[in-house]
């Protein structure tokens, strides 16, 4: 069993920050790509970030240069620094990994439950 778990979330200010945080516990042997996701209302969830076990790191256009993903192999997290907030970066975003457990050569992606981010004045 694989369980993930995000926090970090919350109201702030047009041009604030906030710090995105997610873990994954469990039965996990390997874990390939971290990332993080978003959906806002009436909206498809779309990507915000990724960062591949080697370290590169993939961006949407509308987060570049204000958002810095980061992972934390030996505590198997990942997290999303949010800089320069805009109300248009209101959402609520969901961390994946994908993943292996003990036992198995399947990769399979894990998600949070997703958690709230509210960009206003």
């Amino acid at each position: 069993q694989v369980q993930v778990l995000e926090s970090g979330g919350g109201l702030v200010q047009p041009g604030g920050s906030l710090r995105l945080s997610c873990t994954a516990s469990g039965n996990i042997f390997t874990i390939n790509r971290m990332g993080w996701y978003r959906q806002a209302p009436g909206n498809e969830r779309e990507l915000v970030a990724t960062a591949a076990f080697g370290g590169s790191t993939n961006y949407a256009d509308s987060v570049k240069g204000r958002f810095t993903i980061s992972r934390d192999n030996a505590k198997n997290a990942v997290y999303l620094q949010m800089n320069s907030l805009k109300s248009e970066d209101t959402a609520v975003y969901y961390c994946y990994f994908d993943l292996n457990t003990f036992g198995s050569s399947r990769f399979d992606d894990f998600w949070g439950q997703g958690i709230q981010v509210t960009v206003s004045s």
